[in-house]
């Protein structure tokens, strides 16, 4: 079968024919209906060196972001049925540490011991014809569409996951959320905001074609640049927002959340670009929770598929053959993705 490969640290992936995968015990075949390519894979094949923090061991199958048909089960898997159409849980632990008996593979105990992160992250992943992946990772999707659903894995998952987390902050009437970066996760952030909550959103971007689809979505929008901070506390009567996610991450955007965001507010950085804040007591507002945020549990993914499913979620792709995958993570690295580039191996 033919999948994208990552054999080297700081090397473009290849697109290669590779063994088709046999599923082990307790696992499936998955027919790969569609895998999303993430910034999160550029950082696999373009950032990271050997022994950096986060860096997989070359090679394997890219593609944490996926959904597929089953194909055929592993031994001792019962009660899942050929053809069935479900999204993958991408992170696995452990599967017996208090985290991983909560869902919360991503905090696993053991992390330090596992041979890999998750599908796609140290394990083949989907961004081939086939994956091998644990049963207990499938969430099932009905009648849903599987390619429209694969990047919800991650770009869907990981902003429920901080949205979720942020909403005491969001509770009640008069509230304002900002949504820093209009990509894949962040559009899909709105939507959430707006299905969770009834905050006024303001979302900004240096794009204005990412702006204008901010704003069909129900987001007030303000460009980035000069004045984009004092227009947001305009908006919120000078207040600051309740809650801001950063979905870039590096330190002008990092910024610029802290100094959105009201007295006793919630910033989160959900982008993974490396930047800094420069905190200090008299600069920063006064008791501001400042976090991170990593992925999501299978819980929530199984909410962000109802969300899906309920229509209240419409995620942005593009679709690629198998033959144009590599192009897919070009068009990725070079910034001319808007959403997520879904490779569909079978079309």
């Amino acid at each position: 079968m033919r999948a994208v490969v990552f054999e080297n640290y700081q090397t473009f992936p290849e697109l290669k024919d590779v063994e088709k995968p046999v599923p082990g015990p307790g696992e499936v075949l998955l027919k790969v209906a569609g895998a999303g390519a993430c910034h999160s894979d550029v950082a696999i094949f373009q950032d990271f060196t050997e022994g950096a923090p986060g860096a997989q061991r070359p090679e394997f199958t890219l593609g944490h972001e996926n959904s597929g048909w089953i194909e055929e089960l592993g031994p001792g898997v019962e009660g899942l049925n050929k053809g069935d159409a479900y999204l993958v849980y991408g992170p696995i632990g452990c599967q017996h540490c208090r985290a991983c008996s909560r869902g919360q593979d991503t905090y696993c105990e053991n992390a330090a011991t596992m041979p890999y992160m998750g599908v796609g992250l140290g394990r083949d992943g989907g961004m081939a014809e086939y994956v091998r992946v644990p049963a207990r990772n499938l969430v099932p999707l009905g009648d849903a569409d599987p390619v429209a659903a694969a990047s919800l894995s991650d770009a869907g998952l990981t902003p429920y996951h901080a949205i979720k987390l942020a909403l005491p902050h969001l509770n009640g009437g008069g509230k304002y959320a900002l949504v820093i970066g209009l990509g894949g996760l962040g559009l899909l952030g709105v939507q959430i905001l707006k299905a969770l909550t009834g905050a006024t959103v303001i979302a900004t971007d240096m794009k204005p074609e990412a702006m204008a689809e901010a704003e069909r979505l129900g987001a007030v929008t303000v460009p980035g640049g000069e004045g984009q901070i004092e227009r947001i506390r305009e908006i919120t009567g000078g207040r600051g927002v309740d809650a801001a996610f950063d979905f870039v991450g590096v330190a002008p955007t990092v910024k610029t959340a802290m100094e959105s965001t009201a007295r006793q507010g919630r910033c989160t950085i959900v982008g993974i670009a490396g930047g800094s804040y420069d905190w200090s007591f008299f600069t920063a507002p006064y008791e501001v929770e400042l976090t991170s945020t990593y992925w999501g549990t299978i819980e929530e993914l199984y909410e962000v598929v109802d969300l899906f499913k309920a229509g209240q979620l419409e995620p942005m792709y593009t679709t690629y053959p198998m033959d144009r995958a590599l192009e897919a993570y070009q068009a990725l690295v070079d910034g001319k993705i808007s959403g997520r580039a879904v490779v569909v191996p079978h079309s």
